[in-house]
């Protein structure tokens, strides 16, 4: 089974996040931003959910470090966000997020489906 992590500091959105997806992915969860590169280090996942609003360091600047890490940057990152304006979308995709998928999570297909993009399952 692929790995997926997602650094999330909501423990609802993990919650839920981890009911849609277990039956597709192992699933790890990172709930703080500053523990997430030593875990993304440690478990090379398959893909990442990157939540964009979090406290110590936002999404973006945890995206900006993988990017930069050799072993981690062709890992496909996908912002899993409140942030849902108009504009937001072209936004994160321009700052380097594979894709993105809003909260709160009302379709869950749509979660299922865009990960499965970047990292199918059978």
């Amino acid at each position: 089974m692929k790995k997926i992590v997602m650094i999330e500091d909501n423990p609802d959105n993990r919650l839920l996040v981890c009911a849609i997806l277990k039956d597709y992915y192992q699933i790890f969860e990172c709930d703080s931003s500053l523990s997430a590169m030593s875990c993304l280090r440690s478990m090379k996942p398959d893909g990442i959910l990157l939540d964009i609003s979090l406290p110590e360091i936002d999404g973006t600047e945890i995206l900006q470090m993988i990017r930069a890490e050799a072993e981690l940057k062709d890992t496909p990152v996908i912002a899993l966000t409140a942030h849902a304006m108009k504009g937001d979308r072209e936004k994160y995709l321009a700052l380097g997020f594979n894709d993105y998928v809003t909260k709160p999570i009302m379709d869950e297909t749509v979660l299922i489906e865009t990960l499965r993009k970047y990292v199918p399952f059978p």
